[in-house]
């Protein structure tokens, strides 16, 4: 096999969930499913399975650092999806490290997991200051929720589309090179908005009833570095719209085909996950 029919290299920094539905379990999914290799470096373990999170543990600064650089050192990483960093060293290692040697990770997408479907807080104050002041900066695109858009902006939750669209032009604003805010905690049709300095575009989509959420934060973000990874993104052009509409209709795919799904032993409570393989 020549090098130019090797498939791109993506790398996922990120937390664990040994159900498999979030965390870099899904990120691995999600890369090998859109044609990409897939490496990873542990930032944090978890106990958690569809139905919660039961505990986590972050992985020792150090050592994340140097999985990192054992993947840097040896592949040329095209793409890096960012995720959970467990706590404020943890990123804080992470930004350091993106300093030192930022053509080598690639495109990044920020995945700014710090705050629960339930409301609940993920990171402390000070590890959310290292996101937003460390790394939303150096990220080709940022990738929050309603309620982590709030938090980095220091304000309420958008309550609707336009206040959607008002946040991701503020986070570019504060710094981002480019923002996905998505709308899915809102009512009605499902609208994610991406904003860059020089348009902002409102995504819509199809709702899909079904409790089987679980990691589609993950899978999203993943699949925007796998796609961009396989558009041939990268940090002179940022991360285009059409990586991102790409992204959308997989994961899309993967709700759909897994809504009815009932791998939990209690399917009707917590949230299952999406169907990775629905390319496949």
């Amino acid at each position: 096999m020549t090098a130019l029919s090797m498939p791109p290299v993506v790398l996922s920094i990120a937390g664990s969930d040994p159900s498999g539905g979030a965390g870099i379990q899904a990120d691995l999914k999600t890369f090998t499913v859109l044609g990409t290799y897939g490496c990873a470096a542990l930032a944090g373990l978890t106990v958690q399975n569809t139905q919660g999170v039961r505990a986590a543990v972050p992985v020792d600064p150090a050592l994340v650092r140097d999985q990192v650089i054992a993947v840097l050192d040896d592949l040329p990483v095209a793409a890096t999806k960012l995720g959970m960093l467990s706590n404020a060293e943890v990123a804080a290692t992470v930004a350091d490290l993106i300093d030192e040697r930022r053509a080598d990770f690639g495109v990044i997408v920020l995945d700014p997991v710090m705050v629960a479907t339930s409301g609940d807080r993920l990171l402390t104050e000070d590890a959310i200051a290292v996101v937003r002041d460390r790394l939303m900066p150096q990220a080709d695109l940022i990738t929050p929720n309603l309620p982590e858009a709030a938090v980095l902006l220091g304000v309420e939750p958008a309550a609707d589309a336009g206040g959607l669209e008002a946040q991701a032009r503020a986070l570019v604003a504060a710094g981002a090179r480019a923002a996905l805010v998505k709308g899915g905690h809102l009512h009605g049709e499902l609208i994610d908005v991406l904003a860059t300095p020089d348009e902002t575009l409102v995504l819509r989509g199809t709702r899909v009833e079904t409790r089987n959420t679980h990691g589609t934060g993950c899978t999203l973000s993943s699949a925007i570095a796998a796609s961009a990874a396989r558009l041939g993104d990268t940090v002179a052009t940022g991360i285009r719209p059409p990586s991102v509409t790409a992204a959308q209709d997989y994961l899309a795919r993967a709700i759909a085909g897994g809504a009815d799904w009932c791998l939990s032993r209690t399917p009707d409570t917590g949230h299952g996950p999406v169907n990775h393989l629905v390319t496949l």
